[in-house]
C-alpha cells in the first residue's frame, strides 16, 4: 500500500496541466438573427460554423472576435436555436458551390433555387470573401460594354471591368438603366448577374419575366434577398452575387453585376452591426462600412491575358434622398467607383427619360473604350449640351435674343429630345452614331421638336433596310469616306421625306 502511494505522489508530482482545446462551442444567447457563442478559441473571422438544433443543423457566419464570446449571424431558419445548443466549428470560410448551371436561374444568395426548378449542378466551391485582383493581374479599360441607351453610350461611356455607378431618388429609372444594359448583352458572350437587395418579391418577378419575354434569362443570373428576408440574408446577397462573377472571369469571360441597390445593403449591415454591439459612427453606420462596400467593388476589374483575362463590370445603384449625393453612403460610393449616372427627378418629371443629367454625370474611364466612330460625333454634342443647359436657364428671363443664341436652344431642345428612349429598346452602336450626327450637324433643325422622334425611327429604318453596309462600318470605325457616305444617305433621306 505504502509503494501505491509513493508511485501515485511521485505521479503528481510530474504531472503538467494541459489545456483542451475543443472544437464545439456553446450558445450563449439568441436575438434578432445574432447568437452569441462561449468556446471555440481556434475560430476564424468568416468561418462557417453549424448549431445543431432539435430539428437540424442551422449555419452561421462568424462576424465578431471578442475575449470570451463569438459574435455570428445566422443563416436559414433561426427559430429553432435556443441557449445551450452546441456549435461546432467547421475549419472553412464561408462558400458558395458555382457553376454555369446557374445560368438562366432565380437563385437565393446561397445558390438554392427560388423558381420552383432543382438545385443548379455546382462545377466548384468559391470563398464569398475573396482578395481583389492585385495590380499586376490589371489592365486598363479598353473595350466598350454598349448599354444600347443613347445617352450613356454617347456622354457616360462604360467599358468592361469598369464600376459605375447608377445614383438618383426613388422612381426615377435607375433599375431601368440597368436592365436594359442587360438586354443590351444579348448576342455579345457577356453574362449578367442582377443581385436584387431588399427589392419586393414582385418587382423581382416582373423583371424576371420581361427579360425571359427578351431572351435575355438564357444568359442572367437573379440573385434575391427579398425586402421580407432577414438583415444576413440581405448582407451576404452582393457577395454572392460577385463570387458567381469570379466563377465567369476566372474562365476568362465578361461579366456584368447589377447590385439593386447597395443602399439596402448598407442599411442591413448597420441592423446586423448594432445587433452584434459594434460602436455606431456616423448616422449610425458602423466606423468600416465604406469598407464593406470598397472589398466588393474591387472585385471588378479587367484582367490581362497572362491572368486569364476575362473582366467583371459593376454597376452599384444608390437610392438618394431629395437628389442629395452629398449623403454619408453616397458619397462613400462614388469614391469607390469610376464614375456615376445621376438620374434627377426634376428630369424625370418633364418627360426627359432616362432622365440623366448630364452635367452630373461622369465616366473617368470609359471615354478610353468608346469606339472611334461615337467618341468623334460625341464630343461636340456634349459641347451643345451643356451649352443648352446653361442658356435655357438665362432665356426664360429674356425675350429677346440674337440669331446665334435661338439657334443653340432650339438645337438643344431637338438633342435632348432625341437622348430620349423607351425602357427595353436598346439601340445599336451604329444606329446610335448615325442619329446623333443627323442631329448635331444641325439636319433635325427645320423637323418640329414634337416629331423628332417620329423621323429617328424613319432614319434608323431607313438605314437598316437600304444602306445596312453604313452602319457596319459606323461600328467598326470612322473615317471620311464613311461620313460621306452617312451623309449622302442623309440626303436621300431627307428627299423621301419631301
Amino acid at each position: 500500500m505504502q509503494t501505491f502511494i509513493s508511485d501515485l505522489k511521485q505521479q503528481l508530482s510530474s504531472w503538467t496541466p494541459q489545456a483542451q482545446i475543443s472544437d464545439y462551442g456553446i450558445v450563449t444567447s439568441v436575438f434578432d438573427g445574432i447568437v452569441r457563442i462561449a468556446g471555440l478559441p481556434n475560430v476564424s473571422m468568416s468561418e462557417t460554423l453549424l448549431i445543431e438544433t432539435d430539428t437540424g443543423n442551422v449555419s452561421a457566419l462568424v462576424q465578431n472576435l471578442e475575449q470570451d464570446s463569438i459574435g455570428a449571424v445566422m443563416f436559414g431558419i433561426a427559430s429553432s436555436v435556443r441557449e445551450g445548443d452546441r456549435v461546432r466549428a467547421t475549419g472553412t470560410v464561408f462558400s458558395l458551390p458555382v457553376g454555369a448551371d446557374c445560368l438562366g436561374r432565380v437563385l437565393d444568395p446561397f445558390m438554392k433555387p427560388l423558381d420552383g426548378k432543382p438545385a443548379p449542378l455546382a462545377q466548384d466551391q468559391y470563398p464569398v470573401e475573396r482578395t481583389a485582383p492585385g495590380v499586376m493581374h490589371r489592365q486598363s479599360v479598353n473595350q466598350p460594354l454598349q448599354t444600347g441607351i443613347k445617352v450613356i453610350d454617347a456622354l457616360v461611356p462604360i467599358g468592361r471591368g469598369q464600376r459605375e455607378l447608377i445614383i438618383g431618388d426613388r422612381q426615377t429609372g435607375k433599375t431601368t438603366v440597368a436592365i436594359d444594359a442587360i438586354l443590351n448583352q444579348k448576342n455579345t458572350g457577356v453574362k449578367c448577374i442582377y443581385v436584387a437587395i431588399g427589392q419586393k418579391q414582385s418587382k423581382v418577378m416582373r423583371i424576371v419575366q420581361d427579360l425571359t419575354v427578351a431572351g435575355a434569362m438564357e444568359y442572367t443570373t437573379i440573385i434575391l434577398a427579398s425586402a421580407s428576408d432577414s438583415a444576413s440574408q440581405l448582407y451576404i446577397a452582393p457577395y454572392a452575387g460577385v463570387t458567381l462573377a469570379e466563377y465567369f472571369m476566372d474562365k476568362g469571360q465578361d461579366v456584368l453585376i447589377v447590385y439593386d441597390d447597395l443602399s439596402k445593403h448598407a442599411n442591413a449591415y448597420r441592423e446586423m452591426s448594432l445587433l452584434l454591439r459594434r460602436p455606431p459612427g456616423r448616422e449610425a453606420y458602423p466606423g468600416d462600412v465604406f469598407y464593406l462596400h470598397s472589398r466588393l467593388l474591387e472585385r471588378a476589374c479587367r484582367r490581362n491575358a497572362e491572368h486569364g483575362g476575362g473582366s467583371i463590370t459593376a454597376l452599384p445603384i444608390i437610392e438618394t434622398q431629395a437628389g442629395d449625393i452629398s449623403g454619408y453612403i453616397p458619397t462613400n460610393v462614388i469614391s469607390i467607383t469610376d464614375g456615376q449616372i445621376f438620374l434627377e427627378s426634376s428630369l424625370f418629371n418633364k418627360g426627359v427619360r432616362p432622365a440623366i443629367n448630364a452635367g452630373l454625370s461622369v465616366s473617368r474611364v470609359g471615354g478610353s473604350a468608346q469606339i472611334k466612330s461615337m467618341k468623334k460625333i460625341a464630343g461636340p454634342m456634349k459641347l451643345q449640351l451643356a451649352q443648352y443647359r446653361e442658356l435655357e436657364s438665362f432665356s426664360q428671363f429674356d425675350s429677346d435674343l440674337d440669331p446665334a443664341t435661338k439657334s443653340t436652344l432650339e438645337r438643344g431642345k431637338r438633342l435632348t429630345e432625341l437622348l430620349k428612349q423607351a425602357p427595353a429598346k436598346p439601340m445599336s452602336t451604329g444606329a446610335q452614331v448615325a442619329v446623333l450626327y443627323f442631329a448635331s450637324k444641325g439636319y433635325l433643325d427645320a423637323v418640329p421638336v414634337v416629331k423628332v422622334r417620329e423621323v429617328e425611327e424613319l432614319f434608323v429604318s431607313y438605314l437598316q433596310n437600304s444602306e445596312p453596309e453604313i452602319l457596319s462600318a459606323i461600328e467598326s470605325g470612322w473615317s471620311e469616306e464613311i461620313e460621306v457616305k452617312l451623309r449622302d444617305a442623309i440626303e436621300v433621306f431627307q428627299s423621301m421625306q419631301q
